[in-house]
């Protein structure tokens, strides 16, 4: 097929390379512009971007997909489909029926479940026990198109946005291929959504990023799974502002106040929740390295008692 493809993150690269390994034919190549990243906050390529120039694709980086003359540049590939995963802009209605088969999205959740921007991580926050990836047909709406495949795994207990983000871009790519293999040989039925199971996945915000000791620790460590890589979930304790990329549940009872030091011990920071207490394994300070619970406490003194702030 004659692809325009449209996608940012390696999430998107990864589909792109599996397309053209497959054989089709990457006319033009959509990303976002290049954006400031890293501590020197220079302007960085996207993945996407890297990977079309090592192979020599065309690239176009339009800051919206809004311009009548960029509409005139796509309808002028006269491309069979265009394939988006995680491009990070609107796509315009009128864009939507350019190539000739329209628009399909890799999209990182079972849909209707997680439509948004956030699909992975609000999985995990919500302890859903499964996702994976659905070929949708995009449409006027958000996520709201009808299924041409879906394709499920198992989300780990130990999974975090990362990890699930590398494993879903993997799945991706082997299904954006499926798909278009099944397109050609006439083997796929659009089957429409149900929009009474629909689940929005808003994208996430600084202020879930802080931890609330009030919560069961079960959630919390979700939401420390959930918030690594990006942001990080944080608290502060003793004037020290903490990030914690790494935990796990003690369930034993304790009476202990939520955020409240319960025990140091070889295997981490034990902090009283809502209901049981959380181990935290992997810290880090403002500015300083990951550490494992042991190192950090060479450097920092904490004690059982000492208390870690939550948000009210």
């Amino acid at each position: 097929m004659r692809i325009i493809f449209a996608g940012t993150p390696p999430f998107a690269a990864a589909a792109l390379e599996a397309l053209a390994d497959a054989g089709h034919e990457i006319a033009l190549v959509l990303t976002q512009p290049d954006r400031p990243a890293g501590r020197g906050m220079k302007n960085a390529p996207s993945a996407v971007k890297l990977l079309a120039q090592k192979r020599g694709f065309g690239l176009l980086q339009p800051p919206s997909l809004r311009q009548p003359e960029l509409h005139a540049q796509l309808d002028a590939i006269r491309a069979d489909i265009m394939v988006v995963a995680a491009y990070g802009l609107i796509l315009p209605f009128s864009v939507l029926n350019i190539p000739k088969l329209g628009c399909v999205n890799i999209h990182a959740s079972l849909l209707p479940r997680w439509r948004g921007a956030a699909p992975i991580e609000r999985a995990i926050l919500a302890g859903d026990r499964e996702t994976g990836i659905t070929i949708m047909q995009m449409d006027r709406g958000l996520d709201t198109g009808p299924i041409l495949l879906v394709r499920s795994i198992t989300i780990a207990k130990d999974d975090t946005a990362g990890t699930l983000h590398e494993k879903l871009g993997q799945l991706g790519a082997a299904c954006i291929v499926e798909a278009l293999a099944l397109l050609q040989q006439g083997k796929i039925i659009a089957t429409p959504q149900n929009d009474l199971a629909a689940t929005y996945a808003s994208k996430l915000e600084k202020p879930e990023a802080e931890i609330d000791w009030r919560m069961d620790a079960e959630n919390i460590d979700r939401a420390v799974r959930a918030f690594n890589p990006r942001p990080g979930m944080h608290s502060t304790v003793n004037g020290i502002s903490m990030k914690v990329w790494q935990t796990s549940i003690d369930i034993a009872e304790t009476d202990e106040k939520p955020g409240e030091i319960v025990a140091i011990r070889p295997d981490g920071i034990v902090v009283a929740c809502g209901k049981h207490a959380l181990i935290l394994k992997i810290v880090q300070k403002s500015g300083g390295k990951k550490l494992r619970s042991a190192e950090f406490l060479l450097g920092h003194s904490l004690r059982r008692g000492d208390r870690f702030e939550s948000r009210e």
